[in-house]
């Protein structure tokens, strides 16, 4: 799938890093991300990232690894992507 927005600097955060999720694992959570797939949000949120990509807003997408949540959320900017666990928001 075509990439819809540019992800900035990617950082991860304790939490994440905690994981030790393999590369490849976080390589396909970023392209979800970026390709418009934003995992486990419901349909108000979806919404809301689709005007957000529009508008230049803030996007936020949630998957879940290995049972444990993983919140991906893009700046409204574009400079920057944090990987993060919800508690560390």
């Amino acid at each position: 799938m075509k990439t819809r927005f540019s992800l900035g600097q990617v950082v991860a955060t304790q939490g994440v890093i905690a994981l030790d999720l393999p590369l490849d694992t976080t390589l396909a959570l970023l392209r979800r991300h970026q390709t418009g797939d934003w995992g486990e949000i419901g349909d108000e949120d979806r919404r809301e990232n689709e005007l957000s990509l529009r508008q230049g807003f803030r996007l936020m997408s949630v998957y879940s690894v290995n049972d444990t949540k993983v919140w991906i959320i893009t700046e409204a900017d574009r400079s920057a992507t944090t990987i993060l666990l919800p508690s560390e928001y």
